[in-house]
């Protein structure tokens, strides 16, 4: 079976800091951090976008003391679109998804530097992930839900 390199046509075209907190009373020098990751994908069908949500949680124990959420939203060409278009759904190719998730979490990763910047957070950075590995499949949206 011949592998086709399609190109998919998308432009940036909105970001957005959807939530931001610190809660400096959760955080202590002497404790080990960890880091919570959410990812999240909303369509919305008319206007031909994709909405990639991501989240970070930085946590002592079960408390977080560092939380941030940016959406980054996507505009997907016309021809594009129509190829992810089948039976009634949109399937968007993992690798694609990937690659928008990986401008978001970049994206994040500036808005969290600024937010912190000359304070004693500015050091909680955002590491390098690899974001294939949390997308696991195509994502299937139904069209026929209006979004």
């Amino acid at each position: 079976m011949k592998k086709e390199n399609t190109q998919i046509g998308f432009t940036l075209i909105g970001i957005k800091t959807e939530q931001f907190a610190i809660f400096e009373e959760n955080y202590s020098l002497k404790k080990e951090t960890g880091l919570g990751t959410q990812l999240q994908f909303k369509l919305d069908q008319k206007n031909k976008q994709i909405g990639v949500f991501l989240g970070f949680e930085f946590m002592q124990g079960k408390k977080v003391f560092l939380k941030i959420e940016v959406s980054c939203h996507f505009k997907i060409e016309e021809n594009s679109w129509e190829t992810f278009v089948n039976q009634g759904k949109l399937v968007v190719p993992k690798g694609f998804l990937a690659h928008l998730a990986m401008i978001t979490t970049g994206t994040t990763r500036g808005i969290l530097f600024a937010k912190t910047e000359s304070s004693p957070f500015s050091k909680f950075i955002i590491p390098t992930l690899n974001v294939a590995e949390m997308i696991k499949e195509d994502v299937s949206f139904d069209m026929s839900i209006e979004s």
